[in-house]
């Protein structure tokens, strides 16, 4: 049986939704008339003129009543309606035509600040009369993720734009299902295996090998590219125990203004390969259909876009999950070796090929992408900002020396690498915006500073969106150079002034029941490959001519404010964070 595509389901969902009601009332319309004046019964073009006439009527009075229980529920608990976005055309059908240009073409929450610095640090940003709040606040972050964490699930609507990609792994699942994920990958990350460095440095040496070749034929290397495959590998070898290996390539892309003979690589055919490629495109897929909110299902009429990028993914994670399972049955028992993969530890409480599959794309995208962004940005910091890229590899050579593995304690004991990752996180978090849905009507405190201190009110049912970027921006928070990359902040009195006294303001890795699982084996693959990258170059300079023109930052943001305005590269988001072209940068060998 054919399934049916977004598009039509999207359609038939809302026609039962707007027209159930007024066909009930044209049936008993027509059919009371027919019994009433039997010679003088409405005719059927007039009951169809009454059907059509009530429907917006109908929606009309529906809203006009929710928003008068929230007035009455708000005023109940002592709180008041949150600021609404007010758009011009019905519906904030012009708010939501430029969240989606925004969201698709410009800077990541570039709409979402203009709507915050105009209303204030909550908002309602009201599309088709469906709301959607948005909160930069640590106290309203805080109750979301922690003290009141159980009336905050995920809710359907993520779940609805990324389920036919990562199913019911732990970053859609709520309830039991979330408590089962969790506790299937918790004993995955202990201290011996998150500091077991022997694979990492295998794939970091060969990043190193590729920065050294390019380097020698004097153009840019995609540092973007390459730690996507250094991260891919690390992750697939980890939770599969089988590489995809494409690091093991001859040839990485070339810039912009290369030669075209060098671009004219051949592509890799190998499974492995077009698994990386098609994962990628999925992830693009959950990206549009975030950026068209409730209307995505409009773009897929024919078909699911996702559905051709996982049939690749499933054929080749499907045969690596079933062997998995036929050598569980052969050996039994728990999975203690320190080698085991992630896939080895499932398989020792489940053997269902689904949960197996949705948890190991949800960790792989975990695991993958938000390394990949955050080692990216660490580069482009260091690379136009040389002076703490000195400091940082003088640490590195003081603790370690040039040619030394370094251990876990040696990266526990270099505090300016730990700070240049953290600022890199401050200001580029790879999830930049998250979200969560309100189980029961509840209250916020009112943001310090706003004139008016009464509480605000959160409706049942309600999206509530968080932005970690957005708040780990704010001037009131980090102080007047919050914008500025500095390292510094976590060094130095601004550490105890802003940050020890409320924590919740930098969240890069969550925070409550659903913090990372993997965030020390994050910090420490990062650190380690910054380690072995510093020991052997004494630094990155950035190739703004190797970006193609068509991914540069555009030439207005020069006129805007905040990190548009000096950024030299263009950032966009999909599920995470990442540089639009590449991070073109050429190394300096030591």
């Amino acid at each position: 049986m054919v399934a049916l595509a977004p598009g039509p389901k999207l359609l038939a969902h809302l026609a039962v939704q707007l027209l159930s009601k007024p066909v009930v009332l044209g049936l008993l319309l027509h059919h009371g008339s027919r019994r009433l004046t039997p010679g003088n019964a409405i005719p059927v073009w007039g009951t169809v003129l009454v059907c059509v006439a009530s429907i917006p009527l109908y929606v009309a009075f529906r809203i006009r009543s929710r928003d008068r229980k929230q007035a009455a529920d708000a005023k109940a608990m002592g709180a008041r309606l949150i600021p609404r976005v007010q758009g011009r055309w019905p519906g904030n059908l012009d708010v939501m035509l430029r969240t989606m240009k925004s969201s698709l073409h410009g800077y990541p929450g570039q709409t979402m600040s203009e709507f915050v610095e105009e209303l204030g640090p909550v908002i309602n940003i009201s599309m088709f009369w469906t709301d959607h709040i948005l909160t930069i606040s640590p106290d309203h972050i805080k109750r979301i993720l922690a003290t009141d964490f159980d009336n905050f699930p995920k809710g359907p609507g993520f779940s609805n734009i990324a389920s036919s990609v990562l199913g019911t792994g732990v970053f859609i699942a709520d309830g039991d299902m979330w408590k089962f994920h969790r506790t299937l990958t918790r004993p995955f990350f202990t201290r011996d295996r998150i500091s077991h460095f022997d694979k990492v440095d295998a794939h970091a040496t060969r990043v190193i090998a590729h920065i050294k070749v390019r380097a020698r034929s004097g153009y840019a290397v995609d540092f973007q590219d390459l730690i996507g495959r250094f991260t891919m590998d690390s992750a697939t070898e980890m939770l599969f125990g089988t590489c995809t290996d494409s690091l093991k390539t001859q040839e990485l892309p070339y810039p912009h203004n290369a030669p075209p003979r060098l671009a004219d690589t051949t592509a890799d055919e190998s499974t492995a390969a077009k698994f990386v490629a098609a994962f990628a495109a999925a992830m693009d897929v959950v990206a549009r259909r975030r950026g068209r909110d409730q209307l995505w299902p409009l773009w897929e009429m024919r078909a699911d876009a996702s559905v051709e990028p996982m049939r690749v993914v499933g054929a080749f994670l499907d045969p690596i999950i079933q062997a998995a399972i036929d050598r569980k049955k052969v050996q039994g028992g728990a999975a203690e070796d320190e080698q085991s993969t992630l896939l080895d530890e499932l398989t020792s409480s489940t053997s269902d090929p689904k949960i197996l599959k949705d948890e190991t794309l949800n960790i792989l995208l975990a695991g993958r992408d938000t390394t990949m962004h955050t080692l990216t940005m660490v580069i482009y910091f260091l690379s136009i900002h040389p002076e703490y890229c000195d400091r940082l590899r003088a640490e590195i050579l003081e603790r370690v020396g040039s040619t030394r593995r370094p251990d876990y304690d040696d990266i526990k004991e270099m505090k300016f690498l730990r700070a240049v990752i953290n600022e890199a996180l401050r200001l580029y978090p790879p999830v930049s915006f998250n979200i969560r849905q309100s189980l029961e009507a509840t209250i916020w405190p009112a943001a310090p500073g706003d004139p008016d201190q009464t509480p605000v009110f959160v409706p049942a049912g309600t999206d509530c969106v968080y932005s970690v970027m957005m708040m780990q921006r704010r001037k009131d928070l980090w102080g007047p150079d919050a914008d500025e990359f500095d390292p510094n902040r976590f060094l130095d009195e601004r550490l105890h002034r802003y940050l020890v006294s409320n924590p919740f303001q930098f969240l890069p890795f969550n925070a409550g029941p659903r913090i990372c699982l993997g965030q020390q084996f994050a910090y420490n693959e990062m650190s380690f490959m910054l380690v072995r990258l510093l020991q052997n170059f004494s630094g990155f300079r950035l190739d703004e001519e190797a970006w193609a023109p068509e991914t540069r930052p555009p030439a207005n943001w020069k006129n805007e404010t905040g990190r548009r305005r000096i950024e030299k590269f263009k950032p966009k988001v999909h599920l995470t964070m990442y540089s639009v072209g590449g991070m073109w940068v050429k190394p300096v060998e030591a």
